[in-house]
């Protein structure tokens, strides 16, 4: 087999990772956080029954809809396949696109979704559509300049903002990783993974009442394969975010170092253990704090770009 061959399936399995496995880990989360609360739960698969049912329903879609409402659950479910491809899901070797986009691009194009889907959630002149939308934009303009500081702090490490580059650097360096300036900025990202997925203190994924929702508001007005989408796009975007914290940022290794079969399917095991750690981390976290007051989720933010500030000017003094 060719090594273009071997590099384009190398291409395949990391997408299908992604597609494959994202719903079974917000499945593992719900779970872990009922269990923590000492509930049953559903089952770790409820996710996928969930997306198998909206396939099966039909399509109810608004007379005040435009073109945005229908393309905006095929965008947000394009873009964190798009951002696999540049990331280190499974193989530390780069891979066709990992030159065409650093870290930067990956949260643009995570923006882009998030954007297309805020516009949706206007379109069909719901109430609590726009109100969600503008909640969820205000998260985000509050949260992109945290992506960038995090990015730009651990580039001076590998001297490069594309993601395979800072993990061989980290790999190559552990004891970096130790370092006050690189521990800051693994706090002030694991909050910006909590605000960006509309987890507790930011927002309650369990909520239901619609006045008092951020993200889901977004998606009252789906139905259908919208719905699916939409629910399966979600569950992608915490995939990709929980892979760059545990494969760029926390730990570099396990994974696949050759475009042998073998070592792509080995790495597996290993990266999905690493995300069940952080699961429990995550569950843990959400199970000891409350939903904040909508005024008190720009502090919460704040206080990320805060930390990623001081890491960079620990990180900049160390370099002097």
């Amino acid at each position: 087999m060719s090594p273009l061959v071997q590099h384009l399936i190398a291409n395949l399995v990391q997408v299908a990772f992604l597609v494959v496995f994202a719903p079974l880990v917000s499945g593992v989360l719900a779970r872990i956080e009922e269990m923590i609360q000492g509930k049953h739960g559903p089952s770790i698969l409820q996710p996928y029954r969930d997306i198998a049912k909206f396939f099966a329903k039909d399509e109810v879609v608004s007379e005040e809809a435009s073109w945005v409402f229908r393309f905006a659950p095929f965008i947000a479910f394009v873009m964190p396949v798009f951002v696999v491809l540049l990331i280190p899901a499974l193989t530390a070797y780069p891979l066709f696109f990992a030159f065409m986009g650093d870290m930067v691009a990956a949260g643009f194009f995570l923006a882009l979704g998030g954007f297309f889907v805020a516009l949706a959630a206007m379109d069909t002149g719901n109430a609590y559509g726009p109100i969600g939308a503008s909640r969820t934009r205000m998260v985000g303009f509050l949260s992109e300049p945290v992506f960038i500081m995090v990015f730009f702090s651990v580039s001076y490490v590998a001297n490069s903002t594309i993601p395979y580059a800072v993990n061989a650097a980290w790999a190559q360096s552990w004891a970096t990783m130790l370092e006050p300036a690189h521990l800051l900025v693994l706090v002030a990202f694991l909050m910006l993974v909590i605000a960006e997925n509309d987890r507790i203190p930011v927002d309650s994924p369990s909520g239901k009442v619609e006045i008092a929702m951020i993200g889901h508001s977004k998606n009252l007005e789906y139905s259908g394969r919208g719905a699916a989408l939409m629910k399966w796009a979600g569950t992608m975007k915490l995939m990709v975010l929980i892979i760059i914290f545990v494969n760029v940022l926390v730990t570099p290794w396990g994974l696949a170092a050759t475009t042998h079969w073998g070592d792509i399917f080995l790495s597996l095991p290993k990266v999905l253990g690493k995300i069940l750690l952080f699961l429990l981390g995550l569950a843990v976290i959400e199970a000891s704090l409350a939903k904040l007051r909508l005024f008190r989720i720009s502090e919460f933010l704040a206080s990320a770009f805060v930390i990623c500030l001081f890491a960079m000017s620990v990180r900049l003094v160390n370099l002097a």
